[in-house]
């Protein structure tokens, strides 16, 4: 049988030489809330490919875009909802209107739209 993708697979010695980080580096995402990796009885720490995944997403962010740890936060929990928005996208016969779900997400990165903001003013001074 095959492992699935989120069946914990290493040991943080073995998760850390595989996102080429630190196990110290590992234990403080888990700290910060970046990283949930499963715990065996004996509470080792095991992480799954999908863990994997998240820390190279992270290092990708930190070391490349330069992000602090809330940006992370932040990017992490848009990247969920733009995948949870995509697979429903893929899974929908009937082509829903994705605008609300699009906005709530520019929403979350501050966007705002000036011509909405006009149209706005404007209905409430009428």
């Amino acid at each position: 049988m095959a492992a699935r993708y989120s069946e914990p697979l290493f040991v943080i010695s073995v998760a850390a030489r595989l996102v080429e980080m630190h196990p110290q580096t590992l234990r403080k995402y888990e700290r910060e809330g970046l990283i949930a990796p499963s715990r065996t009885s004996g509470n080792l720490r095991l992480y799954s490919d999908e863990d994997i995944e998240r820390l190279r997403q992270v290092k990708y962010l930190v070391e490349t875009r330069g992000l602090n740890l809330a940006g992370v936060q932040l990017a992490l929990e848009l990247t969920q909802s733009l995948r949870k928005l995509r697979t429903e996208m893929e899974n929908s016969p009937n082509g829903r209107s994705w605008k609300e779900d699009i906005d709530r997400i520019l929403i979350e990165l501050g966007f705002v739209d000036e011509q909405q903001v006009r149209e706005s003013n404007r209905r409430a001074r009428s």
